[in-house]
């Protein structure tokens, strides 16, 4: 195996999701003998479960506009997106025999539509590059003053052991979905080495909504179709699903930045709720205008096109008092007022916004404080909706940050010179 050649360069990647086997991957090809150290049984928990429903490994759009999904954060990852973008992505799952396609709304799928079959092929092409996975082993931190580059573990025995390598890429994911070993306990260590994590928040989660209890003993687990989100000027559209909890789906996963802003500083914020995007409110004021005289508020509603789940909903906003006149309560239905007071937990939820800042690292993802050291995919402080976003932006850091590794062994730079990191392509 290559990995057993002393001659080569050693790497260790902390993390065995997507984007710790890619940097494994780029790494091997640089002629790396590479370990990978999982603390879960096996690799790639998180990717499994990520495709569960059909994996959604990146989208289609036209680039200027898939940039711009990643929000504050486009500028610091636009340069990494565009040299390995969705175009390349979509090639590296063809040469795993996975090949991708674009479905109506423009996410992109493997034909299979599972990740069960791209990873087993990945971990069979990994093992043979010669890269080695060891599971069972738990990152406990840094090493000592005197080496601040190795790594600490505890093994599958239960021992604690210090590894030594030439580079270091921390892939050790963010704080969701924990049960697949995203728990964040990584944290600590890196706040005690002085580096600076912006908190771990949910993303891409549902909101807490106190429905009544009758409302949810009709509509629990019932989908909201078409409906129209916004929050502040952004509207996004798609169906959301009642849960005991409160309110999930795609339209409010899309607010989550927004959602959690306006709960930090305001403890409310308010979801609007178009219930009939596709009617201008004129429509909506003609149609509403028809109402017989001795019509009930059900009937009336019903015979202008909605359904049981919607009218229940604006009894539940406004307390039973739906306006009978037509334009108030075109406007009601247009603009439905939901108040949230709490986003979904942590644990429930599909990524996680925060981790290492920007500003701990050099334009080739390296720790200032940690020469050698570089931190890939959801541990950074970058956040995206899902429809793909999410898994690019993991693989197009890692693949950054191994191509930045590689390149910081090729030259032999003496980090303890002075000078070194403009020798390396600043800071």
């Amino acid at each position: 195996m290559i990995a057993s050649d002393d001659s080569l360069p050693t790497a260790t990647v902390v993390g065995a999701g997507p984007a710790g086997l890619i940097v494994a991957e780029v790494l091997a090809e640089a002629g790396f003998a590479v370990t990978v150290y999982e603390h879960k049984p096996s690799a790639g928990r998180k990717f499994l479960l990520a495709g569960r429903g059909g994996l959604n490994i990146t989208h289609s759009e036209p680039f200027e506009q898939f940039v711009q999904r990643y929000g504050k954060s486009q500028a610091r990852l636009e340069a990494v997106l565009s040299e390995f973008g969705p175009a390349e992505l979509r090639a590296w799952c063809a040469d795993l025999d996975e090949p991708t396609f674009a479905g109506s709304s423009g996410r992109v799928f493997p034909e299979s539509f599972r990740a069960t079959p791209l990873l087993r092929a990945w971990l069979k092409r990994l093992a043979r590059s010669g890269v080695e996975l060891e599971t069972r082993h738990r990152w406990l931190g840094f090493g000592a003053e005197s080496d601040p580059g190795a790594s600490r573990f505890t093994d599958s025995g239960g021992e604690n052991i210090i590894v030594h390598s030439d580079v270091t890429i921390m892939a050790l994911g963010g704080a969701s979905w924990p049960r697949t070993g995203s728990d964040a306990a990584w944290v600590d260590p890196f706040t005690a080495a002085g580096i600076d994590v912006v908190p771990l928040e949910a993303a891409n989660c549902g909101v807490q909504v106190a429905w009544t209890s009758e409302f949810l003993d009709r509509f629990e687990g019932r989908p909201l179709k078409n409906v129209a989100l916004s929050v502040t000027d952004t509207s996004v559209r798609g169906d959301c699903v009642v849960t005991a909890k409160g309110l999930e789906g795609g339209p409010v996963y899309a607010h989550s930045a927004e959602l959690r802003a306006g709960i930090a500083e305001h403890r409310t914020v308010t979801l609007s709720i178009d219930m009939q995007p596709d009617l201008s409110i004129d429509q909506l004021i003609e149609r509403l205008a028809r109402r017989r005289s001795k019509e009930s508020t059900s009937t009336w509603l019903r015979k202008a096109g909605f359904g049981p789940i919607q009218v229940s909903l604006l009894r539940e906003v406004t307390a039973n008092a739906i306006p009978t006149e037509p334009a108030q309560a075109a406007e009601l239905i247009k603009t439905l007022p939901l108040k949230v007071e709490a986003m979904m937990p942590i644990e429930r939820a599909i990524s996680s916004a925060g981790g290492v800042s920007f500003d701990e690292l050099d334009q080739n993802f390296m720790l200032h404080k940690l020469p050698g050291v570089f931190v890939a995919g959801e541990m950074l402080d970058w956040e995206a909706p899902t429809g793909g976003y999410l898994l690019q932006g993991c693989f197009s850091t890692a693949v950054a940050a191994a191509r930045g590794a590689a390149e910081w062994h090729r030259r032999g730079i003496d980090w303890q010179s002075p000078g070194w990191a403009d020798s390396f392509g600043g800071t």
